[in-house]
């Protein structure tokens, strides 16, 4: 006698959907990391989430809150595109974790144009952007409750990247009035016994400062009276205007250990192709074991994308086109000073003129403009006159009187959009008035 096989019975269909739904509903929330909470970066925030809404939704959006060179037109040296086009079927393999010895030694014999004493090729790393580096030098140096000295302004990356690492970053401020020199006495009485290092971004991003030599040495006595490491972000050295030139200050500190990052990113418009570069130098003896934590971490993400390696070397050793653009009747040049000049004809604006990189950080007369919510006062602003903006606080800042503006556009859409601005904050100043 045949036996008849067990057959499960099905389910009606709405039952198992509901099952489904209240197995959802028991599902355990997925949260961010507690290492992101104190993590922040408003040049990319919730703002221009919503300008991504309003251009999906039909508007065109004046994006002023980023030095994406371009987005504005201003193109990579043709020789850097030929080589890279051109060495792309080597650069499907991996490179030494540090990078490629060509690229590297181009950055060597860079450190020595900028007088950096002591760089051998092993003191040179290549990343995805210097971005990813700084990223890599926090988390090799820091344990929970290190404290890193970091400029207020600053460029956001550099605060995020010690929460990250899991430090505790220390504003120091710069002062407006000094030109946005930081203030040594600030950064004196912020040392702590859990001082690590200091942060120098020069020349300055959001301010456009450029730090005199004679300035720089003071920090390093800083430096050197307290045993800090010093972190130079110098990506922006030779977008220097009026003559002016840019000292690395690793170049004045054989005795303290030095992390200078750069990369071709702005010098040489090539942003998207994230080649950046990190040098170790000063005294390293000491220092053996956290070099050994950048070595492990190098190695971890295996190596920096090749392609644009090969770019390295033509960019240091070629022509300097940037020299063209910074220039007194260079593009750059002639969008400072027309930014400068529009920006300043406000009523209740004043900003220090730029001397170096590709931004303004104007001032708002808080009795003019009585702000509290900074971010929330530039949304007004990008719902009003379709530009962007990034707020003060985006850069550290601790007062809502300052936002910073791009120079980048051609000089009659700067024209229009630093106009809207304008038209924003008076309009801004008689609903004030009704009020």
């Amino acid at each position: 006698m045949s036996k008849t096989p067990n057959l499960k019975v099905a389910e009606p269909i709405g039952d198992v959907q509901g099952a489904a739904r209240a197995d959802a509903a028991a599902l355990r929330a997925v949260r961010k990391s507690h290492k992101l909470s104190d993590v922040c970066y408003d040049i990319r925030g919730p703002v221009l989430q919503r300008a991504k809404q309003m251009e999906d939704e039909g508007h065109r959006v004046t994006k002023l809150n980023i030095g994406n060179l371009a987005h504005f037109g201003f193109e990579a040296p043709e020789e850097i595109v030929v080589d890279v086009i051109h060495n792309l079927r080597d650069a499907a393999g991996y490179s030494d974790s540090k990078g490629l010895f060509s690229a590297r030694k181009a950055v060597m014999h860079y450190t020595q144009q900028k007088k950096i004493a002591g760089v051998g090729i092993e003191d040179i790393y290549i990343g995805n952007g210097a971005s990813e580096l700084i990223v890599m030098s926090m988390q090799a140096l820091l344990n929970n409750g290190d404290e890193v000295l970091v400029p207020a302004p600053d460029y956001p990356l550099w605060t995020a990247a010690v929460s990250l690492g899991g430090g505790a970053p220390v504003h120091y401020v710069c002062d407006e009035q000094a030109g946005w020199l930081p203030d040594l006495d600030d950064i004196r009485r912020k040392l702590t016994p859990n001082t690590r290092a200091i942060v120098i971004i020069n020349p300055n991003n959001p301010t456009g400062a450029l730090y005199p030599a004679e300035f720089l040495r003071e920090l390093v006595e800083i430096a050197r009276q307290h045993q800090l490491i010093v972190f130079a972000d110098e990506i922006y050295d030779k977008v220097l205007y009026d003559g002016e030139t840019h000292t690395s200050i690793a170049s004045l500190a054989e005795d303290v250990l030095c992390v200078t990052f750069n990369g071709l990113s702005k010098n040489y418009r090539a942003c998207g192709y994230r080649a950046g570069w990190m040098i170790v130098s000063g005294e390293k003896r000491h220092a053996r074991d956290y070099i050994e934590g950048l070595d492990m971490l190098a190695s971890m993400r295996l190596c920096a994308n090749v392609p644009a390696q090969w770019g390295i070397q033509t960019a240091l050793g070629g022509y300097q086109s940037i020299e063209e653009l910074i220039a007194p009747d260079g593009r750059l040049t002639r969008q400072r000073d027309l930014a400068y000049e529009l920006i300043t004809q406000i009523p209740g604006v004043s900003c220090v003129k730029p001397k170096a990189a590709l931004y303004l950080f104007p001032k708002l007369d808080l009795k003019m403009y009585p702000i509290e919510d900074d971010q929330q006062f530039i949304l007004k602003l990008l719902e009003a006159e379709k530009v962007l903006l990034v707020q003060g606080s985006g850069f550290n800042w601790q007062q809502p009187d300052h936002f910073r503006l791009v120079f980048l556009p051609h000089e009659e859409d700067l024209r229009d959009a630093v106009g809207r601005v304008a038209r924003f904050l008076d309009n801004y100043r008689k609903g004030l008035h009704r009020s």
